[in-house]
């Protein structure tokens, strides 16, 4: 069994690291009124659990059958190559139409259940930021028609992602990304239920991970399993090293060759299709800043673009403003 699964929060108090946020939504199941929310953050901090969690304080043993989740990031990424393959959808898939209008139609379908023994039921859209403009503008009327009997859950990365008519229909809720100190109790306190059946790692090997994920408890969770797999003998440097990271120095080279368009496309092929937010990509960038392109003024110019992401500037122009400042720069910085 994953260990992301087994030791998936299944209550509030099992949520870490989040408790502003988490103490809002324990409000909310305790009076059983919900707004629509739209949730922040990045990758494995505890957004999806929160809506789990809301769902069994709301519903008791319903929570299943109130909660609907739409995974709209596998949806428009892969389209009808989805729909056709995923059963959930097979009764009212139909091919003649757009995947937009495939999109509206499951939506209205799930929001016009009725719930099981309760006032409401909660729809959610994972990975919402793949949502495309007109896709949005919909939800916005379907919102607006089934309010009485729904309350609709958006998961984005950032804010930015959702369109005004959207996000001021919603509550804002921030997920930040982890301490590596509470990262480092819960993987000690797992290591520890599993020392028995795996192999052990030391205090080092645990700080080392809660150091590479740079917040994301999934992440370090993963991690830990395969380091205690003893079937397993890569490094946890092995373990971190990705498919983006390899893509992340064909965007460097795009930008010592002062190619503005390329590295503008690399920059959207990481964020678009394999899910990274803005600042994710800025982390793949100090990684191998680090590694390959040491030099202070990077440091610097990745330093400026990750401060003003944080005042929620468009992630999208900011990499691209960041690319072209050490274009503008080069030979000076790469």
């Amino acid at each position: 069994m994953l260990w992301i699964e087994k030791y998936r929060p299944k209550t509030f108090e099992n949520i870490l690291g989040q408790e502003k946020v988490v103490s809002h939504l324990e409000g909310f199941g305790e009076r059983g009124m919900v707004p629509h929310l739209l949730m922040t953050g990045p990758h494995g901090t505890g957004k999806s659990c929160a809506v789990e969690c809301l769902a069994r304080s709301l519903y008791g043993d319903f929570w299943r059958e109130n909660l609907s989740v739409i995974s709209t990031g596998a949806l428009f990424r892969s389209g009808k190559a989805y729909l056709e393959e995923e059963e959930k959808f097979a009764h009212l898939y139909r091919k003649d139409l757009s995947v937009i209008n495939n999109f509206k139609r499951i939506v209205k379908w799930y929001a016009s259940m009725k719930p099981l023994n309760a006032e409401f039921k909660l729809i959610v859209f994972d990975e919402a930021d793949a949502l495309t403009f007109e896709a949005q503008q919909a939800l916005r009327r379907i919102m607006e028609q089934f309010s009485d009997t729904c309350r609709f859950i958006f998961l984005a990365r950032t804010q930015s992602a959702i369109i005004p008519a959207i996000s001021s229909r919603t509550l804002l809720l921030f997920f930040g990304p982890l301490p590596e100190e509470i990262i480092t109790r819960h993987l000690t306190a797992i290591g520890r239920a599993e020392s028995g059946i795996s192999t052990t790692v030391d205090a080092g090997e645990i700080e080392l991970i809660a150091a590479s994920v740079r917040g994301d408890m999934r992440s370090a969770v993963m991690y830990l399993q395969m380091a205690m797999d003893p079937a397993i003998t890569d490094t946890i440097e092995t373990f971190s090293e990705s498919e983006t990271k390899n893509i992340t120095k064909t965007l460097f080279a795009a930008l010592r060759n002062g190619d503005f368009d390329g590295a503008k496309k690399i920059g959207e092929i990481l964020m678009l299709e394999y899910g990274l937010s803005g600042r994710e990509v800025l982390g793949e960038l100090r990684i191998v800043r680090k590694r390959e392109f040491n030099h202070p003024a990077l440091t610097r110019a990745i330093a400026d673009a990750d401060e003003k992401m944080g005042d929620a500037g468009n992630e999208f122009v900011q990499l691209n403003a960041l690319f072209a400042r050490i274009i503008a720069e080069y030979p000076r910085l790469v």
